[in-house]
């Protein structure tokens, strides 16, 4: 038996009690979307935040990576509620979701998110960790702005590729 159609017969009481309930259709949807606007819109607050202060004051930028470090928590909390549903949304129709080149692009977006994530989490850390009086290193300041501007642009990807999937899927 083919991996999807074992997918498929695994998953198959899941997809039945999701097409036969609209109130549990309704409530992963929910989940998901709430979860991609706190994850995504918080990110994307943070990365604007950040970007400002890049070009501030050093004032500015140590206030930035307080914040920057404040927000990985939340974030990824409801980045694991936004995976959860979607995997959830995915189980409900393993046939279609399986043969879908655009769900491949969701995947790939997403998985490039988490990715940059972790990097900009990292720079983060190490550009607080750096003691006052040692000088800036231009470099991982340079990494922040790329991994910033890469989020912002990741988390427009998965809003743009998401909602053609939903819609051609």
């Amino acid at each position: 038996m083919p991996l999807v159609q074992s997918l498929a017969h695994a998953f198959a009481p899941w997809q039945s009690l999701y097409s036969d309930s609209k109130i549990i259709a309704a409530t992963v949807n929910a989940v998901h979307l709430t979860g991609l606007l706190f994850s995504g819109g918080l990110a994307v607050a943070a990365d604007r935040t950040t970007l400002r202060a890049l070009n501030g004051r050093p004032s500015d930028r140590t206030r930035a990576l307080v914040e920057l470090g404040a927000v990985h928590r939340p974030v990824v909390v409801a980045l694991a509620l936004v995976v959860a549903s979607g995997l959830a949304l995915a189980a409900a129709d393993v046939d279609t979701f399986s043969k879908s080149p655009i769900f491949l692009l969701k995947l790939a977006v997403v998985a490039l998110l988490l990715v940059n994530g972790a990097v900009l989490a990292l720079t983060e850390r190490a550009l607080r960790r750096r003691p006052a009086d040692q000088p800036r290193d231009p470099r991982l300041w340079r990494r922040l702005r790329v991994s910033t501007y890469l989020s912002i642009a990741l988390w427009t990807g998965t809003v743009v590729v998401g909602t053609v999937l939903a819609n051609v899927a």
